[in-house]
């Protein structure tokens, strides 16, 4: 499994490519790879939080940043790693690397920056315990 340093991992959500997530290039179009990122983030928190998102909180999406390093070609599997790059009081900024099944080729990185907010107020509230215990593992 390929890290770029020795971050320790939180998830790894391997992914079987489909047709239609081609472009007219013949490779992964870029907005697939925030969707492999999405879904990587909700299997994550689906792993350990029955209710992650509930009335009165819910993680927003506050910043993503992503390195497209090399084209995925198809058929390929990839896998997607995510990694906690820092706990804060409302907010989880989680770097994420999409690689090779092997861990071989790295064709992207970068990180998102997850705020829970209230959601009557929309202002951040704590990071839920558990987020926390899962993040800082």
């Amino acid at each position: 499994m390929m890290s770029l340093d020795n971050r320790k991992t939180l998830f790894r959500l391997p992914i079987e490519l489909r047709w239609r997530d081609l472009d007219a290039f013949n490779h992964v179009n870029n907005s697939n790879f925030m969707t492999y990122l999405e879904e990587a983030r909700i299997r994550w928190f689906d792993s350990f939080y029955d209710n992650w998102s509930v009335d009165e909180t819910a993680p927003l999406l506050a910043a993503v940043q992503m390195n497209y390093r090399v084209p995925i070609p198809y058929p390929a599997s990839v896998a997607v790693e995510l990694y906690a790059e820092r706990v804060g009081n409302s907010s989880l900024t989680i770097s994420h690397t999409i690689v090779s099944e092997d861990g071989s080729t790295l064709y992207a990185d970068g990180h998102v920056v997850m705020v829970w907010i209230d959601r009557r107020s929309g202002r951040p509230t704590p990071l839920p315990e558990i987020v926390r215990a899962a993040a800082e593992r």
